[in-house]
Protein backbone atom coordinates (compact mmCIF):
# COMPACT_ATOMS: atom_id res chain seq x y z
CA UNK A 1 0.00 0.00 0.00
CA UNK A 2 1.31 3.39 -0.78
CA UNK A 3 0.16 7.04 -0.74
CA UNK A 4 -1.81 6.75 -3.96
CA UNK A 5 -3.82 3.62 -2.88
CA UNK A 6 -4.82 5.92 0.52
CA UNK A 7 -5.32 8.89 -1.49
CA UNK A 8 -8.01 7.09 -3.47
CA UNK A 9 -9.64 4.93 -0.97
CA UNK A 10 -10.26 8.67 0.79
CA UNK A 11 -11.92 10.67 -1.97
CA UNK A 12 -13.73 7.41 -2.54
CA UNK A 13 -14.99 7.08 1.10
CA UNK A 14 -15.44 10.96 1.57
CA UNK A 15 -17.03 10.82 -2.19
CA UNK A 16 -19.69 8.21 -1.34
CA UNK A 17 -20.36 9.16 2.46
CA UNK A 18 -21.38 13.19 0.54
CA UNK A 19 -23.45 11.76 -1.71
CA UNK A 20 -25.69 10.14 0.37
CA UNK A 21 -26.89 13.72 1.74
CA UNK A 22 -26.97 14.97 -1.98
CA UNK A 23 -29.62 13.26 -3.68
CA UNK A 24 -31.88 13.71 -1.11
CA UNK A 25 -31.41 17.45 -0.73
CA UNK A 26 -32.06 17.96 -4.38
CA UNK A 27 -35.45 15.61 -4.83
CA UNK A 28 -36.31 16.87 -1.67
CA UNK A 29 -35.94 20.80 -2.18
CA UNK A 30 -38.02 20.47 -5.31
CA UNK A 31 -41.02 18.22 -3.60
CA UNK A 32 -40.99 20.51 -0.25
CA UNK A 33 -41.75 23.51 -2.75
CA UNK A 34 -44.50 21.86 -4.37
CA UNK A 35 -45.89 20.71 -1.44
CA UNK A 36 -45.68 24.61 -0.22
CA UNK A 37 -47.27 25.37 -3.74
CA UNK A 38 -50.24 23.30 -2.90
CA UNK A 39 -51.17 24.73 0.16
CA UNK A 40 -50.60 28.47 -1.20
CA UNK A 41 -53.46 27.31 -4.11
CA UNK A 42 -55.25 25.48 -1.68
CA UNK A 43 -55.52 26.62 1.33
CA UNK A 44 -55.89 23.04 3.16
CA UNK A 45 -54.39 22.62 6.17
CA UNK A 46 -52.83 19.02 5.24
CA UNK A 47 -50.02 20.73 2.71
CA UNK A 48 -48.64 23.45 5.18
CA UNK A 49 -48.28 20.41 7.32
CA UNK A 50 -46.26 18.26 5.37
CA UNK A 51 -44.59 21.32 4.11
CA UNK A 52 -43.53 22.25 7.44
CA UNK A 53 -42.75 18.70 8.35
CA UNK A 54 -40.76 17.39 5.33
CA UNK A 55 -38.85 20.48 5.03
CA UNK A 56 -37.36 20.51 8.61
CA UNK A 57 -35.99 17.01 7.35
CA UNK A 58 -34.87 18.55 4.08
CA UNK A 59 -32.81 21.03 6.36
CA UNK A 60 -31.13 18.72 8.71
CA UNK A 61 -29.80 16.51 5.79
CA UNK A 62 -29.05 19.80 3.96
CA UNK A 63 -26.77 21.39 6.83
CA UNK A 64 -25.25 17.88 6.99
CA UNK A 65 -24.26 18.24 2.80
CA UNK A 66 -22.78 21.10 3.65
CA UNK A 67 -20.37 19.89 6.24
CA UNK A 68 -19.59 16.92 4.39
CA UNK A 69 -19.01 18.79 0.85
CA UNK A 70 -16.78 20.99 2.01
CA UNK A 71 -13.97 18.36 2.75
CA UNK A 72 -13.97 17.55 -1.37
CA UNK A 73 -12.43 20.98 -1.72
CA UNK A 74 -9.56 20.29 0.53
CA UNK A 75 -8.36 17.32 -0.94
CA UNK A 76 -8.11 18.84 -4.07
CA UNK A 77 -5.14 20.53 -2.77
CA UNK A 78 -4.05 18.10 -0.23
CA UNK A 79 -4.04 14.87 -2.11
CA UNK A 80 -4.33 15.53 -6.04
CA UNK A 81 -2.22 18.87 -6.40
CA UNK A 82 -1.28 17.37 -9.40
CA UNK A 83 -4.44 16.90 -10.64
CA UNK A 84 -5.48 20.05 -9.60
CA UNK A 85 -1.99 21.64 -11.39
CA UNK A 86 -3.11 20.10 -14.98
CA UNK A 87 -6.48 20.60 -15.22
CA UNK A 88 -7.33 23.59 -12.78
CA UNK A 89 -8.12 26.58 -15.11
CA UNK A 90 -11.13 23.78 -16.57
CA UNK A 91 -11.79 21.93 -13.46
CA UNK A 92 -12.11 24.86 -10.85
CA UNK A 93 -14.37 27.12 -13.03
CA UNK A 94 -17.93 25.49 -12.92
CA UNK A 95 -16.97 24.82 -9.28
CA UNK A 96 -16.44 28.34 -8.71
CA UNK A 97 -19.62 29.45 -10.21
CA UNK A 98 -21.13 26.56 -8.28
CA UNK A 99 -19.94 28.46 -5.23
CA UNK A 100 -20.70 31.87 -6.46
CA UNK A 101 -23.57 31.69 -7.78
CA UNK A 102 -25.82 28.48 -6.91
CA UNK A 103 -24.50 27.85 -3.56
CA UNK A 104 -24.91 31.70 -2.30
CA UNK A 105 -28.45 31.50 -4.44
CA UNK A 106 -29.47 28.52 -2.52
CA UNK A 107 -28.14 29.16 0.87
CA UNK A 108 -29.39 32.77 0.99
CA UNK A 109 -33.25 31.79 0.37
CA UNK A 110 -33.00 28.90 2.58
CA UNK A 111 -32.16 31.59 5.29
CA UNK A 112 -35.07 33.73 3.89
CA UNK A 113 -37.30 30.35 4.01
CA UNK A 114 -36.45 29.31 7.38
CA UNK A 115 -37.10 32.71 9.02
CA UNK A 116 -39.65 33.92 6.18
CA UNK A 117 -42.81 32.04 7.97
CA UNK A 118 -45.51 34.98 9.38
CA UNK A 119 -42.58 37.58 8.41
CA UNK A 120 -43.10 37.63 4.54
CA UNK A 121 -45.85 37.50 2.22
CA UNK A 122 -47.11 34.32 0.90
CA UNK A 123 -46.21 34.87 -2.60
CA UNK A 124 -42.17 36.03 -1.57
CA UNK A 125 -41.96 33.32 0.73
CA UNK A 126 -43.29 30.74 -1.60
CA UNK A 127 -40.79 32.33 -4.17
CA UNK A 128 -37.83 31.82 -1.41
CA UNK A 129 -38.49 27.83 -1.42
CA UNK A 130 -38.40 27.88 -5.10
CA UNK A 131 -35.35 30.02 -5.77
CA UNK A 132 -33.10 28.19 -3.25
CA UNK A 133 -34.72 24.70 -4.93
CA UNK A 134 -33.56 26.38 -8.00
CA UNK A 135 -30.36 27.01 -6.84
CA UNK A 136 -29.90 23.37 -5.23
CA UNK A 137 -30.30 22.01 -9.04
CA UNK A 138 -27.82 24.71 -10.52
CA UNK A 139 -25.04 23.64 -7.56
CA UNK A 140 -25.60 19.68 -8.78
CA UNK A 141 -25.49 20.97 -12.74
CA UNK A 142 -22.29 22.69 -11.89
CA UNK A 143 -20.69 20.31 -10.17
CA UNK A 144 -22.05 17.20 -13.05
CA UNK A 145 -20.10 19.94 -15.55
CA UNK A 146 -16.95 19.38 -13.90
CA UNK A 147 -17.04 15.85 -13.20
CA UNK A 148 -18.38 14.71 -16.99
CA UNK A 149 -15.13 17.11 -18.34
CA UNK A 150 -13.20 14.16 -16.31
CA UNK A 151 -15.51 11.53 -18.61
CA UNK A 152 -15.24 13.41 -21.79
CA UNK A 153 -12.99 16.28 -21.86
CA UNK A 154 -13.83 19.18 -24.00
CA UNK A 155 -13.33 23.14 -24.46
CA UNK A 156 -9.58 22.94 -23.85
CA UNK A 157 -5.82 22.21 -25.17
CA UNK A 158 -2.99 20.90 -23.51
CA UNK A 159 -0.36 23.82 -23.36
CA UNK A 160 3.10 21.96 -24.64
CA UNK A 161 5.36 24.75 -22.77
CA UNK A 162 3.49 24.82 -19.05
CA UNK A 163 1.86 20.91 -19.40
CA UNK A 164 -1.28 22.10 -18.28
CA UNK A 165 -4.94 22.12 -19.89
CA UNK A 166 -6.12 25.50 -20.35
CA UNK A 167 -9.76 26.72 -21.11
CA UNK A 168 -10.76 27.59 -24.47
CA UNK A 169 -14.32 27.02 -24.50
CA UNK A 170 -16.18 27.19 -21.31
CA UNK A 171 -19.87 26.88 -22.96
CA UNK A 172 -18.51 23.55 -24.29
CA UNK A 173 -17.69 22.20 -20.63
CA UNK A 174 -21.09 23.22 -19.60
CA UNK A 175 -23.09 21.80 -22.95
CA UNK A 176 -20.35 18.56 -22.60
CA UNK A 177 -23.21 15.81 -24.10
CA UNK A 178 -22.12 13.85 -20.87
CA UNK A 179 -23.24 16.55 -18.67
CA UNK A 180 -26.36 17.15 -20.55
CA UNK A 181 -27.21 14.30 -19.86
CA UNK A 182 -26.11 13.14 -16.53
CA UNK A 183 -27.89 16.22 -14.87
CA UNK A 184 -31.67 14.42 -15.71
CA UNK A 185 -30.29 11.30 -14.63
CA UNK A 186 -28.91 12.39 -11.65
CA UNK A 187 -32.19 14.51 -10.71
CA UNK A 188 -34.53 11.45 -11.41
CA UNK A 189 -32.45 9.39 -9.25
CA UNK A 190 -32.24 12.25 -6.20
CA UNK A 191 -36.07 12.30 -6.92
CA UNK A 192 -36.23 8.69 -6.41
CA UNK A 193 -34.37 8.69 -3.58
CA UNK A 194 -36.39 11.89 -2.12
CA UNK A 195 -40.11 9.88 -2.84
CA UNK A 196 -38.83 7.07 -1.58
CA UNK A 197 -37.99 8.74 2.20
CA UNK A 198 -41.78 10.60 1.65
CA UNK A 199 -43.34 6.93 1.15
CA UNK A 200 -41.74 5.49 4.15
CA UNK A 201 -42.72 8.42 6.99
CA UNK A 202 -45.45 8.69 5.65
CA UNK A 203 -46.26 4.58 5.73
CA UNK A 204 -45.04 4.68 9.21
CA UNK A 205 -47.39 6.90 10.43
CA UNK A 206 -50.41 5.71 8.52
CA UNK A 207 -49.92 2.38 10.36
CA UNK A 208 -48.75 4.12 14.28
CA UNK A 209 -52.37 6.55 13.60
CA UNK A 210 -54.37 5.07 11.95
CA UNK A 211 -57.26 7.91 13.78
CA UNK A 212 -55.12 10.50 14.29
CA UNK A 213 -56.78 13.83 12.72
CA UNK A 214 -53.89 13.90 10.75
CA UNK A 215 -53.88 10.80 8.99
CA UNK A 216 -55.23 12.22 6.09
CA UNK A 217 -52.02 14.08 5.88
CA UNK A 218 -50.28 10.96 5.77
CA UNK A 219 -52.10 9.01 3.28
CA UNK A 220 -51.82 11.65 0.92
CA UNK A 221 -47.76 11.93 1.62
CA UNK A 222 -47.54 7.98 0.91
CA UNK A 223 -49.57 8.54 -2.56
CA UNK A 224 -47.77 11.47 -3.18
CA UNK A 225 -44.31 10.12 -2.65
CA UNK A 226 -45.14 6.55 -4.56
CA UNK A 227 -46.31 8.83 -7.64
CA UNK A 228 -42.99 10.45 -7.26
CA UNK A 229 -41.15 7.35 -6.95
CA UNK A 230 -43.08 5.91 -10.24
CA UNK A 231 -42.27 8.55 -12.17
CA UNK A 232 -38.71 9.21 -11.32
CA UNK A 233 -38.44 5.52 -11.93
CA UNK A 234 -39.63 5.64 -15.58
CA UNK A 235 -37.34 8.38 -16.39
CA UNK A 236 -33.98 7.02 -14.81
CA UNK A 237 -34.88 4.56 -17.13
CA UNK A 238 -35.28 7.11 -19.87
CA UNK A 239 -32.28 9.15 -19.29
CA UNK A 240 -30.23 6.29 -18.24
CA UNK A 241 -30.56 4.27 -21.78
CA UNK A 242 -29.77 7.40 -23.53
CA UNK A 243 -26.48 7.91 -21.27
CA UNK A 244 -25.51 4.76 -22.02
CA UNK A 245 -25.03 4.72 -25.58
CA UNK A 246 -23.52 7.93 -25.11
CA UNK A 247 -21.05 6.26 -22.74
CA UNK A 248 -20.56 3.40 -25.21
CA UNK A 249 -18.95 6.27 -27.73
CA UNK A 250 -17.12 8.08 -25.47
CA UNK A 251 -15.37 5.36 -23.04
CA UNK A 252 -16.40 2.02 -24.55
CA UNK A 253 -14.36 0.29 -22.08
CA UNK A 254 -16.68 1.28 -18.77
CA UNK A 255 -19.41 -0.03 -21.29
CA UNK A 256 -17.39 -3.62 -21.64
CA UNK A 257 -16.62 -3.41 -18.22
CA UNK A 258 -19.81 -3.62 -17.37
CA UNK A 259 -20.56 -6.33 -19.22
CA UNK A 260 -17.29 -8.16 -18.29
CA UNK A 261 -17.28 -8.44 -21.62
CA UNK A 262 -13.90 -9.65 -23.08
CA UNK A 263 -14.61 -10.06 -26.72
CA UNK A 264 -16.21 -8.19 -28.93
CA UNK A 265 -19.55 -8.86 -30.03
CA UNK A 266 -22.57 -8.41 -32.75
CA UNK A 267 -24.84 -8.89 -31.40
CA UNK A 268 -24.45 -8.62 -27.28
CA UNK A 269 -26.15 -10.13 -24.62
CA UNK A 270 -26.79 -8.52 -21.40
CA UNK A 271 -25.84 -11.07 -18.35
CA UNK A 272 -28.49 -10.47 -14.95
CA UNK A 273 -26.40 -12.88 -12.83
CA UNK A 274 -23.07 -14.72 -13.81
CA UNK A 275 -21.45 -17.13 -12.04
CA UNK A 276 -17.73 -18.13 -13.21
CA UNK A 277 -14.07 -16.20 -12.20
CA UNK A 278 -14.43 -12.78 -10.10
CA UNK A 279 -13.27 -10.94 -12.99
CA UNK A 280 -15.16 -12.15 -15.17
CA UNK A 281 -13.23 -14.24 -18.25
CA UNK A 282 -14.80 -17.45 -17.37
CA UNK A 283 -17.99 -17.83 -17.47
CA UNK A 284 -20.01 -21.02 -15.66
CA UNK A 285 -23.53 -20.48 -15.58
CA UNK A 286 -25.57 -17.04 -16.86
CA UNK A 287 -28.60 -15.82 -17.03
CA UNK A 288 -28.80 -13.69 -20.27
CA UNK A 289 -30.89 -11.57 -22.10
CA UNK A 290 -30.21 -11.73 -25.74
CA UNK A 291 -29.93 -8.40 -27.50
CA UNK A 292 -30.08 -6.54 -24.95
CA UNK A 293 -26.35 -4.96 -24.65
CA UNK A 294 -26.36 -4.41 -28.16
CA UNK A 295 -29.51 -1.60 -27.53
CA UNK A 296 -28.02 -0.51 -24.56
CA UNK A 297 -24.69 0.42 -26.15
CA UNK A 298 -25.81 1.46 -29.67
CA UNK A 299 -29.84 1.76 -29.69
CA UNK A 300 -29.58 -1.20 -32.53
CA UNK A 301 -30.39 -5.07 -31.04
CA UNK A 302 -27.81 -6.10 -33.77
CA UNK A 303 -24.65 -3.39 -32.87
CA UNK A 304 -21.46 -3.67 -31.98
CA UNK A 305 -19.95 -4.10 -28.71
CA UNK A 306 -16.40 -3.67 -28.41
CA UNK A 307 -14.61 -6.12 -25.82
CA UNK A 308 -12.16 -5.63 -23.47
CA UNK A 309 -9.26 -7.22 -25.07
CA UNK A 310 -9.45 -5.36 -28.09
CA UNK A 311 -10.01 -1.72 -26.51
CA UNK A 312 -7.07 -3.23 -24.20
CA UNK A 313 -5.11 -3.59 -27.44
CA UNK A 314 -6.11 -0.08 -28.83
CA UNK A 315 -5.44 1.90 -26.29
CA UNK A 316 -2.15 0.52 -25.50
CA UNK A 317 -1.12 1.61 -29.02
CA UNK A 318 -2.69 4.77 -28.73
CA UNK A 319 -1.51 5.76 -25.41
CA UNK A 320 1.39 3.68 -24.73
CA UNK A 321 1.79 0.07 -22.77
CA UNK A 322 0.24 -0.29 -19.22
CA UNK A 323 -3.17 -1.75 -18.62
CA UNK A 324 -6.31 0.46 -19.02
CA UNK A 325 -8.72 -2.44 -17.71
CA UNK A 326 -10.78 -1.23 -14.54
CA UNK A 327 -11.77 -3.57 -11.43
CA UNK A 328 -13.92 -5.43 -13.51
CA UNK A 329 -16.21 -7.24 -10.49
CA UNK A 330 -16.42 -4.00 -9.22
CA UNK A 331 -18.01 -2.45 -12.44
CA UNK A 332 -19.86 -5.66 -13.36
CA UNK A 333 -22.01 -5.83 -9.63
CA UNK A 334 -22.11 -2.29 -9.03
CA UNK A 335 -24.10 -1.85 -12.33
CA UNK A 336 -26.53 -4.38 -11.45
CA UNK A 337 -26.92 -3.33 -7.86
CA UNK A 338 -27.89 0.13 -9.08
CA UNK A 339 -30.34 -0.67 -11.90
CA UNK A 340 -31.92 -3.54 -9.39
CA UNK A 341 -31.81 -1.60 -6.11
CA UNK A 342 -33.75 1.29 -8.10
CA UNK A 343 -36.19 -1.34 -9.62
CA UNK A 344 -36.93 -3.10 -6.25
CA UNK A 345 -37.88 0.94 -4.62
CA UNK A 346 -40.22 1.34 -7.39
CA UNK A 347 -41.66 -2.26 -7.01
CA UNK A 348 -42.19 -1.32 -3.71
CA UNK A 349 -44.10 2.41 -4.06
CA UNK A 350 -46.19 0.03 -6.98
CA UNK A 351 -47.46 -2.01 -4.39
CA UNK A 352 -48.16 1.31 -1.31
CA UNK A 353 -50.55 2.98 -4.30
CA UNK A 354 -52.22 -0.58 -4.48
CA UNK A 355 -52.84 -0.79 -0.96
CA UNK A 356 -54.48 1.96 -0.85
CA UNK A 357 -56.87 2.17 -3.57
CA UNK A 358 -60.28 3.03 -3.57
CA UNK A 359 -59.52 4.69 -0.19
CA UNK A 360 -58.57 1.25 1.84
CA UNK A 361 -56.03 1.90 4.57
CA UNK A 362 -52.97 -0.65 3.97
CA UNK A 363 -52.60 -3.00 7.49
CA UNK A 364 -49.71 -5.58 6.13
CA UNK A 365 -46.65 -5.92 8.37
CA UNK A 366 -44.46 -7.15 5.47
CA UNK A 367 -45.10 -4.08 3.30
CA UNK A 368 -44.71 -1.56 6.56
CA UNK A 369 -41.02 -3.07 6.67
CA UNK A 370 -40.87 -2.79 2.88
CA UNK A 371 -41.50 0.57 3.48
CA UNK A 372 -38.80 1.61 6.13
CA UNK A 373 -36.32 0.04 4.19
CA UNK A 374 -37.50 1.48 0.70
CA UNK A 375 -35.34 4.81 1.33
CA UNK A 376 -32.01 2.84 1.60
CA UNK A 377 -32.76 0.71 -1.83
CA UNK A 378 -32.30 3.89 -4.23
CA UNK A 379 -29.92 5.80 -1.72
CA UNK A 380 -27.42 2.78 -2.68
CA UNK A 381 -28.63 2.37 -5.89
CA UNK A 382 -27.06 5.72 -6.27
CA UNK A 383 -24.37 5.05 -4.71
CA UNK A 384 -23.50 2.54 -6.55
CA UNK A 385 -24.22 4.09 -10.09
CA UNK A 386 -21.40 6.58 -8.70
CA UNK A 387 -19.07 3.64 -8.27
CA UNK A 388 -19.44 2.42 -11.76
CA UNK A 389 -18.93 5.85 -13.15
CA UNK A 390 -16.11 6.75 -11.45
CA UNK A 391 -14.57 3.24 -11.19
CA UNK A 392 -15.29 2.49 -14.58
CA UNK A 393 -12.91 5.68 -15.95
CA UNK A 394 -9.88 4.08 -14.53
CA UNK A 395 -7.10 4.08 -14.72
CA UNK A 396 -8.20 7.68 -15.89
CA UNK A 397 -8.61 10.92 -13.91
CA UNK A 398 -9.12 12.50 -16.59
CA UNK A 399 -9.96 10.36 -19.27
CA UNK A 400 -7.68 10.20 -22.41
CA UNK A 401 -5.30 12.92 -20.63
CA UNK A 402 -3.96 12.08 -17.22
CA UNK A 403 -3.79 8.28 -15.35
CA UNK A 404 -4.93 8.69 -11.58
CA UNK A 405 -1.55 7.35 -10.34
CA UNK A 406 -0.20 10.90 -12.11
CA UNK A 407 -2.62 13.21 -10.17
CA UNK A 408 -1.65 12.21 -6.60
CA UNK A 409 0.65 14.82 -4.62
CA UNK A 410 3.75 14.42 -4.89
CA UNK A 411 5.19 15.56 -1.69
CA UNK A 412 2.27 13.47 0.33
CA UNK A 413 3.76 11.02 2.55
CA UNK A 414 1.35 7.77 3.24
CA UNK A 415 1.95 8.65 6.55
CA UNK A 416 0.07 11.97 6.39
CA UNK A 417 -2.74 10.25 4.06
CA UNK A 418 -2.99 7.82 6.64
CA UNK A 419 -3.72 10.16 9.24
CA UNK A 420 -6.01 12.55 7.40
CA UNK A 421 -8.19 9.44 6.29
CA UNK A 422 -8.40 8.26 9.41
CA UNK A 423 -9.72 11.52 11.28
CA UNK A 424 -12.09 12.17 8.16
CA UNK A 425 -13.74 8.52 8.64
CA UNK A 426 -13.85 8.69 12.41
CA UNK A 427 -15.63 12.41 12.10
CA UNK A 428 -17.78 11.17 9.15
CA UNK A 429 -18.56 8.21 11.35
CA UNK A 430 -19.86 10.44 14.17
CA UNK A 431 -22.12 12.55 11.73
CA UNK A 432 -23.51 9.81 10.52
CA UNK A 433 -24.76 9.00 13.83
CA UNK A 434 -26.12 12.35 14.69
CA UNK A 435 -27.57 12.31 10.89
CA UNK A 436 -29.39 9.35 11.59
CA UNK A 437 -30.66 9.97 15.26
CA UNK A 438 -31.64 13.85 13.88
CA UNK A 439 -34.15 12.04 11.01
CA UNK A 440 -35.61 9.69 13.06
CA UNK A 441 -36.18 11.86 15.99
CA UNK A 442 -37.64 14.71 13.78
CA UNK A 443 -39.63 12.21 11.28
CA UNK A 444 -41.23 9.97 14.92
CA UNK A 445 -42.23 13.60 15.71
CA UNK A 446 -45.06 14.12 13.14
CA UNK A 447 -46.52 16.89 11.35
CA UNK A 448 -46.62 19.97 13.42
CA UNK A 449 -49.56 21.86 14.86
CA UNK A 450 -50.13 24.97 12.73
CA UNK A 451 -52.59 26.58 14.55
CA UNK A 452 -51.53 31.02 14.57
CA UNK A 453 -49.80 31.20 18.19
CA UNK A 454 -51.94 34.88 19.18
CA UNK A 455 -49.53 37.49 18.99
CA UNK A 456 -49.77 40.14 21.72
CA UNK A 457 -51.03 43.71 20.35
CA UNK A 458 -48.07 45.21 22.58
CA UNK A 459 -44.94 44.24 21.20
CA UNK A 460 -43.95 45.96 17.80
CA UNK A 461 -43.58 42.99 15.21
CA UNK A 462 -39.60 44.45 14.66
CA UNK A 463 -38.31 43.86 17.97
CA UNK A 464 -39.48 40.18 17.78
CA UNK A 465 -36.78 37.62 17.69
CA UNK A 466 -36.17 35.53 14.38
CA UNK A 467 -36.72 32.21 14.93
CA UNK A 468 -37.31 28.66 13.43
CA UNK A 469 -41.11 28.38 12.70
CA UNK A 470 -41.46 25.09 13.34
Amino acid sequence: MDALDVARWQFGVTTVYHFLFVPLTIGLSILVAILQTLWHRTGQERYLKLTKFYGKLFLINFAMGVVTGIVQEFQFGMNWSDYSRFVGDIFGAPLAIEALVAFFLESTFIGLWIFGWDRLPKRLHLAAIWAAAIGTNLSAYFILAANSFMQHPVGYRVNPSTGRAELTDFFAVLTNKVALITFPHTLSGAFLVAGSLIVAVGLWHVFRNRDSADTDAYRFATKFGSWVVLISSALVLFTGDIQGKIMTDVQPMKMAAAEALYTTESPASFSVLTVGSLDGSREVFAIKIPYLLSFLGTGDPNGTVHGINDLQTQYAAQYGAGSYTPIIPVTYWSFRFMIGLGLAAAAIALIVLWSQRKGRTPRSRWLLRAGLVMPLLPLLANSFGWIFTEMGRQPWIVFGEMLTRNGVSRTVSLAEVLTSFTAFTLIYATLAVIEFKLLVRYAKAGVPDVTPAPVDDDTDDAERPLAFAY
